[in-house]
């Protein structure tokens, strides 16, 4: 069940010609919409659903520094800037809080981990730290057992997943933007080898340039142009909460549970590190790009095979831009939690922090994750394609990093100086061949 999303309607007309059309309404395209319309350019923002419907609104809603791939690092320390004055920017309240996260530490393994990655936080003067059990009682109190170590962030912080995406796309519209619901884009044409327009359900757009943010949906979108997109999709799955009096303020995540305060008082409540793999087509034909990823988490993925396997093996991998395509046959992905998983998560948190036994769970869901091999999203321009752009692959970061993200593909798409180096987020490390696209 879809959790609630503030609603945006659509704008009634389709605009003839715009520079550029951004292809999802999730956090992504919405940030990406902004901030091309900041620099002036004109901008149709298409989803084929509603805005936020899918992913963007259905993620834990953390904004972290803490613990991101070291390539990541810079893209997310901007990101956490734009937060911050974020409610100010869409005149709007998008729920960011600055709050604080930890990551509690059950072993020694846990520990060396942090320490490793800390040395990368030193490089940026991050205020990531250790701290130990005393300090974790004080700064964190309420706990049934006495934790080893925590690496703690207090800069960090949430927004709602709910309000963000809307938010910012109607922030993108009184900056000139058209914002497009019920809209499916079908695809790009070209003149002269590079875009020239898309074509949509409801007309074509004349376009100088084409983002794609389209998330779980976009490897499919891409081998219809022949274009090589490795991405597999992590069911995640989340529970709310009523209002709970006395919970930490903070955002946790331990072992085998994770929670961070709502601006309405509840809690989202998650399983850590117990995400569900569906088994689907896709797995075989990506088998040997995602294998040593695979090998890597195998304690943290669940393997199933389940009706997924069905509906992806059914839907059309090509087709005619004059026809339906599969995203007007999907409006909006929107898988059935795994109550066994979110029970157990609910137990491990109840165990560890025993002021949740008093929770009452007002609603579970549960959202496709878009991962690549390297888990680090493609922010980039297609070579092959010019004035193809993708960002896309954000492997269950994109919320927190969405505004940078967005503040970034905008740099790339307008030929600006970019606010952090593009290089780890280049296309061109999964390039392969157009036969191996569509195979």
């Amino acid at each position: 069940m879809s959790p609630p999303v503030d609603p945006v309607a659509s704008d009634p007309a389709l605009p003839g010609r715009v520079d550029v059309v951004v292809i999802g309404g999730g956090i992504i395209g919405a940030a990406t919409a902004l901030f091309l319309a900041e620099k002036g350019l004109s901008v149709a923002l298409c989803e084929k659903g509603r805005i936020g419907g899918e992913q963007s609104s259905r993620n834990w809603g953390w904004c972290r520094k803490m613990g991101r791939d070291p390539s990541e690092l810079p893209l997310a320390i901007e990101s956490l800037r734009l937060w911050e004055g974020m409610n100010a920017r869409t005149e709007a309240e998008t729920g960011f809080r600055k709050a604080g996260i930890f990551y509690l530490c059950e072993t020694p393994q846990d520990i060396a981990q942090h320490e490793a990655w800390l040395e990368h936080a030193r490089e940026f003067q991050l205020d990531s730290r250790l701290i130990d059990g005393d300090e974790i009682a004080r700064l964190l109190p309420g706990a049934s057992r006495r934790w080893p170590a925590a690496l703690y962030t207090p800069s960090d912080g949430r927004a709602e997943p709910q309000k963000a995406a809307p938010a910012i796309a109607e922030a993108a519209r009184r900056r000139g933007a058209a914002v497009l619901t019920g809209c499916a884009v079908r695809g790009v044409e070209t003149k002269a080898g590079r875009i020239a327009g898309v074509v949509t359900e409801k007309g074509p757009i004349a376009c100088q340039a084409v983002v794609l943010a389209g998330g779980a949906w976009s490897r499919l979108f891409c081998g219809n142009m022949d274009l090589a997109f490795p991405q597999l999709k992590i069911l995640g799955c989340v529970m709310r909460t009523a209002p709970l009096e006395g919970g930490p303020e903070e955002a946790v995540g331990a072992a085998n549970f994770a929670f961070r305060k709502r601006l309405d008082g509840g809690y989202t409540i998650a399983q850590r590190n117990a995400n569900l793999a569906p088994i689907v087509p896709d797995s075989f034909r990506l088998l040997f790009d995602f294998l040593p990823a695979l090998r890597q988490q195998r304690h943290e993925l669940r393997l199933r095979i389940g009706r997924r396997f069905i509906e992806e093996w059914r839907l059309p991998r090509r087709w005619a831009l004059d026809r339906a395509t599969p995203f007007e046959q999907v409006r909006v992905l929107d898988p059935v939690p795994d109550d066994g998983i979110l029970d157990e998560g609910r137990a491990n948190l109840v165990k560890a922090f025993p002021a949740f036994e008093r929770m009452v769970v007002q609603q579970r869901w549960a959202g496709l994750v878009d991962v690549t091999p390297d888990a680090v999203p493609v922010i980039s321009a297609v070579d092959a394609m010019p004035g193809f752009f993708i960002a896309s692959g954000f492997s269950g970061h994109g919320f927190g990093i969405g505004p940078g993200a967005g503040r970034l593909m905008a740099d790339l798409v307008a030929g600006d100086t970019p606010v952090v180096d593009p290089t780890p987020f280049r296309y061109a490390r999964f390039a392969k061949a157009p036969s191996r696209a569509a195979a």
